[in-house]
């Protein structure tokens, strides 16, 4: 007999997700996690829920939008569930153009949503400021989209796991899963001094996927990207909404608290904050916000973001394991993605049903897996 239904190597908030909604049906669910719950690219997350803004045309918009969609209903079920109440707010997002920085960029994005249905307002300096007067009087244009918003990601992941341990999910984190093995029904995981059995495994480490050993499969190509996240406290009025310029992002995550992100920097498993890191955030952050100058910082955060060469997530069933589920290299945007991943691998283990999203994600476009 198998020791559980579902066993998901990962507990970052797209592990935590999927443990959840597993759990929510009726699953039996392990969760296991080598370094600990959100000690991976979640801990750096700035909880982001902006599609519109990551580029029309892309492949990654349609996946996007949808979840996005998903995200009130995920929330409020999230939150009944747990009894925690998860900080989210949709106030929308400014995404703006300095006095000496190109509008095109911000002309083109208002065309493409306009023609896709989707609210914005094109701004000019003025009433940009006059939509958030934080705003340097250098601003010059920005893009108001309305139903962006964002989530604290490391409440949201406690909320998650809160969740699926009320329906029975078990977490056993930190505890790390050396290798998976093919079974006549199902997988076994080889755990540190013991195996244990189960129907399905859902692989879902992010950057460390690869560190998994699959017997007769190679690793999935997925790389560490470095992102740096800055927590600011700041005594002045708060900003608005999300607030995106060129160089940076701030999200005034909680009261009195911006955070300001993010690098992208190809340093391998390197988690160490750097000085570089931390004074360009500062300093284009300031560029943005004036009064920023004079807030308190807080801290650094770092995170280890999984990226496929492609840029798109890993979702879909192994063809050599067929009881492996891979569930990774979202990249930036796994908070974002969070309530449809959950939903289509949950779709997929349990009823074999095939989202349409899996034609996009499917490990397979990377060769025999």
């Amino acid at each position: 007999m198998p020791d559980c239904d579902v066993a998901i190597i990962g507990a970052g908030v797209i592990g935590g997700s999927i443990a959840y909604e597993l759990a929510s049906r009726g699953a039996t669910v392990s969760l296991f996690d080598s370094r600990g719950a959100g000690l991976g690219a979640t801990q750096a997350a700035a909880g982001m829920l902006v599609p519109y803004i990551e580029g029309f045309g892309r492949p990654i918009l349609a996946m996007a939008a949808r979840s996005l969609g998903m995200y009130d209903g995920f929330i409020e079920r999230v939150a009944r569930d747990s009894g925690i109440d998860v900080g989210y707010q949709r106030t929308g997002s400014l995404q703006v153009a300095l006095a000496d920085e190109p509008i095109d960029g911000l002309i083109a994005t208002a065309a493409c949503a306009d023609a896709a249905g989707i609210r914005c307002t094109l701004l000019d300096g003025k009433q940009a400021r006059d939509a958030d007067p934080q705003l340097s009087p250098d601003v010059r244009s920005g893009l108001l989209i309305p139903d962006h918003g964002f989530v604290v990601a490391i409440g949201l992941l406690g909320a998650l796991l809160a969740a699926a341990i009320k329906r029975g999910a078990l977490v056993r984190a930190p505890e790390r899963v050396g290798r998976i093995s093919r079974r006549d029904e199902g997988v076994e995981l080889q755990l540190e001094g013991e195996r244990m059995n189960a129907r399905h495994v859902v692989l879902a480490a992010g950057s460390w996927s690869g560190q998994v050993e699959i017997t007769g499969v190679p690793p999935l190509p997925v790389r560490p990207v470095r992102g740096q996240l800055l927590e600011l406290s700041s005594g002045g009025p708060p900003l608005a909404r999300i607030t995106w310029g060129s160089r940076c992002y701030l999200v005034p995550a909680a009261p009195g608290s911006v955070l300001v992100g993010a690098t992208v920097e190809d340093a391998g498993f390197d988690e160490r904050p750097t000085v570089a890191g931390v004074h360009d955030l500062l300093d284009a952050a300031s560029d943005l916000v004036p009064s920023l100058r004079q807030a308190a910082f807080a801290g650094v955060r770092v995170g280890l973001r999984p990226a496929a060469p492609d840029g798109l997530p890993i979702i879909g069933r192994s063809k050599q394991v067929p009881s492996l589920v891979y569930a990774t290299g979202h990249f930036r945007n796994g908070v974002l993605l969070a309530p449809l991943t959950a939903r289509v691998v949950a779709d997929l283990v349990l009823e074999n049903r095939e989202d349409a999203v899996l034609s996009t994600t499917s490990p397979q476009r990377f060769g025999e897996y």
